[in-house]
């Protein structure tokens, strides 16, 4: 799924995520970020939802074009293992 939006921020997180999730459920495990250009916190919380069920249904995510902010965040918060780019 290629995110319809250029910003991820606390403001549209969770219809982000439902959108993330709804793709993931529907069997489509790559996230492509290339269309964000500006991203908070939130970010890395999509992602770690996202994670969270790609894992409950037994299949790994793929993540695509990551923002530097996002991965700045991630490393931040000490999570860049989990939120590698493919």
């Amino acid at each position: 799924m290629k995110l319809p939006t250029d910003t991820i921020t606390n403001a549209n997180a969770a219809h982000i995520v439902a959108q993330g999730e709804a793709a993931i459920r529907a069997g489509d495990l790559e996230i492509d970020f290339s269309g964000v250009v500006r991203c908070d916190t939130a970010a890395v919380a999509c992602v770690l939802a996202w994670m969270r069920v790609a894992q409950a249904g037994g299949r790994k995510l793929v993540l695509r074009a990551l923002p530097k902010d996002l991965v700045s965040l991630a490393k931040l918060y000490n999570v860049e293992a989990l939120i590698a780019p493919a």
